[in-house]
């Protein structure tokens, strides 16, 4: 069997079945439309899974994907809920998706994402669209070619469906506002709540099912936090086994760019495709002699029944929400009805954690990193320095002091005396975290992605309870949050585990039993399926 003319490709494509020429009709001639006799395909929670089988079926072709999930986001992402997601739709997507559907019908899947849409935040550079950090400043900023995870997506068959709205410059853990979209991005499960930040885009957009998966970043809360936010899956990885080459930096000491799913299995799915060294990321090139095994082969519920989890209830301060709490304590309960060993409570040795330290024993890098990146985009750069980006005056007000206490800093990283101090504090919280692993040991800690559920859109003098930054980010240290419930009616609230570093396969085998035995995530009710 034989289709001509598709995309003016002038050579005949050989099709493997008549399921897949009808698919390839129904894409082409139906439009959002599904083939005459085929069931309708519901994208609302779809998972990778989902979405091959229906491709293997014949219920479904990339195209049909992707014009589903353009018809959410025009229905409920500026108007409606008006969640405020996206920023950059990619025009090319639906070109892309054809191609891909040629090529299913000539082979089948061509990766494991194989036509699967990616909302990309929008400080990863996509070659073809502008890459804005969420400022006016760098809304046209052109990118000469893709970030090392977007061209690891496009290896693996991913259609990269759009960009999506961040914290401007990745600076605020509380909310998603910036210059370059006007308003807050909104949380599909309480739309006056905040989606935290930075990555609070693409958080809510996968949340509402504008995309199957997304690609956010962490620096010190930016995956987990809206991850845990909107009830999904957020991995931030040991560091040096994801590249950062492409993303604009907040500080390279503690970057990292991750998956954000809503099943634990999509997450690993994607973090297994994302994941590898890269010449570009010295960081990378440090870490790749460790033995890695696919994360896909941890998705084992089995493993929990072998685990040794301790709960770090130093975490659980004064300001956390009672029903926050009440979760957390059920979450136990639930762990040790699967078979693990949860010892309550573990308390790191010598120093409690903490995050405020004096301005002056602080690294602050990242007028030197954002100088670095300017200077990779080449001389089509709009601005070639964060000087110039401040003089501009296109960003929103709420930087304004962040970035003028940047451009104070003018002694490089190398030479700081705050990033001497901070390597210091550092190294003493891995050994300390270490210590109790393995004097307890433990395979993992636990405690809440955040004490307080999401805050009202506004609102940053309440508690906010983010415990995401006080141990990973800085030791280095895998963490995962998983959906740990709702609390005060429908705000979801997010479980964390930490454990040492490439622990990730026993952090997963946990989230992913956790996950199969609760199935705390439920779709947001402001985003419900188009008629």
């Amino acid at each position: 069997m034989f289709l001509f003319g598709l995309l003016g490709s002038p050579k005949p494509v050989k099709l493997r079945n008549i399921a897949m020429l009808m698919a390839l009709i129904g894409a082409v001639g139906c439009g959002l439309g599904q083939s005459p006799g085929r069931p309708v395909f519901s994208v609302v929670e779809a998972t990778v899974v989902d979405i091959h089988q229906a491709m293997e079926t014949g219920q479904l072709t990339a195209r049909q994907l992707v014009e589903s999930y353009l018809a959410r986001i025009e229905a409920y992402d500026k108007i409606g809920p008006a969640l405020n997601t996206v920023v950059t739709l990619n025009p090319r997507v639906l070109q892309r998706a054809d191609e891909l559907d040629i090529a299913f019908a000539q082979r089948g899947l061509t990766g494991p994402l194989h036509g699967i849409p990616v909302i990309v935040k929008d400080n990863y550079d996509v070659e073809g669209l502008p890459t804005s950090a969420g400022s006016l400043a760098l809304a046209e900023s052109m990118p000469p070619d893709d970030a090392f995870q977007v061209s690891r997506l496009r290896e693996a068959g991913a259609l990269v469906l759009a960009k999506a709205n961040m914290a401007e410059f990745a600076f605020s853990p509380y909310e998603t506002v910036g210059s370059r979209l006007a308003g807050y991005t909104r949380n599909p499960y309480a739309l006056d709540r905040v989606t935290a930040g930075s990555s609070g885009g693409t958080a809510a957009a996968v949340a509402a099912s504008f995309a199957t998966i997304g690609l956010g970043t962490d620096t010190g809360n930016s995956i987990r936090g809206p991850a845990a936010h909107q009830a999904l899956v957020g991995i931030r990885s040991t560091m040096g086994l994801t590249s950062r080459d492409g993303i604009v930096p907040l500080n390279l000491s503690r970057d990292i760019g991750g998956p954000m799913a809503r099943t634990v299995a999509d997450a690993v799915t994607l973090f297994d495709v994302i994941a590898g060294a890269d010449q570009a990321d010295p960081v990378t090139m440090a870490t790749s002699g460790q033995p890695r095994t696919a994360l896909v082969e941890a998705l084992d519920i089995g493993v929990i029944q072998e685990a040794r989890i301790g709960v770090l209830r130093e975490m659980v301060d004064e300001t956390a929400d009672r029903a926050v709490i009440a979760r957390f304590d059920e979450a136990i309960v639930e762990l040790r009805g699967l078979g693990a060993v949860v010892v309550d409570p573990v308390v790191l040795p010598r120093t409690k954690p903490t995050v405020g330290t004096s301005i002056q024993d602080r690294c602050r890098r990242f007028h030197f990193d954002l100088n670095a990146y300017l200077a990779s985009l080449g001389p089509a750069a709009p601005y070639k320095t964060l000087d110039a980006i401040a003089a501009s005056g296109l960003f929103h007000p709420s930087v304004r002091q962040r970035l003028v206490g940047s451009l104070e800093v003018t002694e490089p990283p190398e030479t700081q005396p705050g990033c001497g101090a901070q390597t210091a504090r550092d190294e003493g919280l891995r050994r300390d975290v270490r210590e109790l692993l393995q004097e307890q040991d433990l395979d993992a800690l636990i405690y809440p992605t955040w004490n307080n559920p999401p805050r009202l859109i506004g609102d940053l003098n309440t508690p906010h309870g983010n415990n995401s930054q006080v141990l990973a980010p800085p030791t280095g240290f895998p963490a995962i949050t998983v959906p740990m419930g709702y609390v005060h009616g429908l705000l979801p609230v997010g479980l964390q585990l930490l454990g040492d570093a490439w622990s990730e396969p026993i952090l997963v085998g946990i989230a992913y039993a956790y996950e199969h035995k609760t199935k705390h995530r439920v779709a947001p009710q402001s985003t419900p399926v188009l008629e």
